[in-house]
Formats: C-alpha cells, sequence, structure tokens
C-alpha cells in the first residue's frame, strides 16, 4: 500500500507543476497582450500603397485626415469615408461583407455576438498585430 502511496504522490505533485507551468505560460503569453497605448500594430503602421495613394490625390483627400467607416448589416456593405481638402467627408470605397452576427441594434455586452453598432474612435494603438483584417 505504500508504494502505491508514494507513486501517487509523485503523479500528482507532477501534474501540480505541470498545471502551474501551463498557468505561468498562459499568463506571460496575456501578458504580452497588454499595451499602455504607445505600441502600435506593425500592420497599421504599413504605408500605403501607390494605388491608394493616387486615389486619395484624386480625390483631394490628405493621408493624414481622418477617415469615418459605415457598415449596414441588412444591406450587407462597408463605406469608407474620408475627410477631403474642403473639411467634408467624401466616399472613398465601398466594399461587400458575406457576414455579421447577431440581430439588427447595438451591441450591449461583451461576448454577446452582436456585431457593433454606433461611433466608436479607433486609434492604431487598439488594432490587433495578429489580425489580418
Amino acid at each position: 500500500m505504500e508504494r502505491g502511496g508514494s507513486a501517487l504522490k509523485v503523479r500528482s505533485s507532477w501534474i501540480r507543476v505541470a498545471f502551474a507551468s501551463a498557468a505561468l505560460g498562459v499568463a506571460a503569453t496575456l501578458g504580452g497582450c497588454e499595451t499602455d497605448g504607445t505600441e502600435y500594430s506593425l500592420r497599421a503602421l504599413q504605408p500605403l500603397s501607390q494605388a491608394m495613394l493616387a486615389e486619395l490625390e484624386r480625390k483631394h483627400m490628405p493621408k493624414e485626415s481622418p477617415i469615418l467607416v459605415r457598415l449596414f448589416k441588412e444591406e450587407a456593405g462597408l463605406e469608407i469615408w474620408k475627410r477631403d481638402d474642403t473639411g467634408r467627408f467624401a466616399l472613398l470605397r465601398t466594399y461587400p461583407i458575406c457576414r455579421w452576427s447577431g440581430e439588427l441594434g447595438p451591441k450591449i455586452i461583451e461576448g454577446d455576438r452582436q456585431a457593433p453598432e454606433g461611433f466608436y474612435t479607433i486609434t492604431p494603438a487598439q488594432f490587433n498585430p495578429n489580425s489580418h483584417y
């Protein structure tokens, strides 16, 4: 009986060490996701393509001017508007979207699988550096 008890103690000690190591690994990984607002996604800082620069010039839109994104769930479309030389927003591009989650109406809580609706200010520090979108 003593022998089995020792084996059980060794096994449970090993399991505790494994779980503790996994927990530390997860904590380190999640800790790396926190930013203080000074770290930007490299993808967000990529230079604009020559085609986009030409389009902005043709539409008299400074590349530094703000953008407005309009998403129409029911119509399955996304519009990108940009402020032009006159200070007014003008349509830059339109994209079809194939999916959105939830019902028509605003997002209420995180995790409700509802696509957000409303007005949001987004800075480069908020971009997900691991996203392809």
